[in-house]
């Protein structure tokens, strides 16, 4: 039996969170604010970060546009107790990661960077 489309994007997930480790937990989620995969942590609610992971995109798509920076790439959200980084996917999705304080934002661009172009080819 084959895998769904949705248990492909998870597995996905969990590789990028143990290839960059310091990513505690990461979605994606559709541009309507609906949660499509997830590897969250326990007591993190999927319905929130769907939806504020949406309005964010949806904001910083307006504000790049707005202020003539073209196409937006990521948003990135810096807090005392670590980061939150969403990135585009396609026209259809974004994937957002929380990394932990510490994290080291190359690598886990990087490993977004490629969880991205897997995740395009299966939303495709």
């Amino acid at each position: 039996m084959s895998k769904s489309r949705a248990e492909l994007m998870v597995e996905r997930l969990q590789n990028m969170q143990s290839a960059a480790p310091e990513i505690e937990a990461s979605a994606v989620v559709s541009v309507d604010g609906l949660i499509m995969a997830s590897a969250l942590q326990q007591g993190i609610e999927e319905d929130r970060v769907s939806a504020m992971s949406a309005a964010m995109l949806s904001l910083g798509e307006r504000i790049s546009s707005e202020l003539g920076r073209a196409d937006l790439e990521q948003v990135y959200i810096k807090g005392d107790q670590g980061s939150i980084i969403l990135t585009s996917v396609g026209k259809e999705a974004v994937l957002t990661a929380m990394a932990r304080k510490e994290a080291k934002l190359g690598m886990i661009n990087l490993e977004m960077r490629r969880a991205t172009e897997d995740l395009v080819k299966l939303l495709g």
